[in-house]
């Protein structure tokens, strides 16, 4: 099944009358599969809120968000966190990985929260940590890797339930230029290979250089057209 994200008329507003805030107003674009876009923006410009919705985790104000042909805002509240189960994965800025547990068990434990043949998620686990250039440090606990190396097993656990869109929300915040880069490309290459959809969420130019285009925000409104020249662009400074 082929994969797409509609997004029409969409807001967040927070408070009403003279006291309403606009986090988000008005967003409106189409992404197909294999596409992997970024949106780009200061900070407070509504990304994270955006990113949200899309995911699943905040319900509009007002618009339509459909993958699938489904409309997201519209699901009860059961059928919202099976979407965010089986058809979101999230990456965040924080890796969020269990300490206690190495780099596969993090991978593992994305079996736990819903269906699945355990035999099916242990080898996607191993080829995603192998495809992740993991395999040394598969076995090492999460305290014991290294900023990018933790980027890239949350990148791997992401994927862990093959969803129909990966979300990345800042996931090179917290790392340097060289490392930053590094994770951006094994996400954006595990998305498009898998012929999904890719959104990312960044205030740094060069990261947002490294995918199929871009969406800019200010003061929670997008610009009406995805640049997809970015690639064929020089590296931004």
């Amino acid at each position: 099944m082929s994969v797409k994200l509609e997004v029409a008329g969409l807001d967040k507003t927070y408070g009403s009358g003279r006291m309403a805030v606009y986090a988000v107003k008005d967003a409106n674009f189409t992404v197909e599969e294999g596409q992997f876009i970024a949106v780009v923006g200061p900070s407070g410009s509504g990304k994270t809120t955006l990113l949200s919705m899309l995911g699943g985790l905040l319900t509009p104000t007002r618009g339509v968000i459909v993958v699938n042909g489904n409309q997201v805002e519209k699901l009860s509240p059961r059928e919202r966190q099976e979407y965010r189960r089986d058809h979101v994965g999230f990456v965040f800025q924080s890796n969020n990985l269990l300490p206690f547990l190495t780099a596969r068990e993090n991978l593992l434990l994305m079996n736990q929260i819903g269906p699945g043949d355990r035999h099916i998620m242990s080898e996607r686990a191993d080829r995603l940590i192998k495809e992740m250039g993991l395999m040394p440090r598969a076995h090492a606990l999460a305290t014991e890797l290294s900023g990018g190396e933790k980027q890239r097993v949350a990148i791997a656990r992401a994927l862990m339930r093959d969803p129909d869109i990966v979300l990345a929300d800042e996931p090179t915040a917290n790392l340097d230029s060289e490392l930053g880069r590094h994770v951006v490309e094994s996400l954006v290459t595990s998305v498009k290979g898998r012929n999904k959809i890719g959104i990312m969420v960044t205030h740094d130019l060069n990261m947002a250089a490294l995918t199929d285009g871009i969406l800019q925000m200010r003061d929670g409104r997008l610009s009406n057209t995805i640049l997809k020249e970015t690639l064929a662009t020089p590296k931004i400074q």
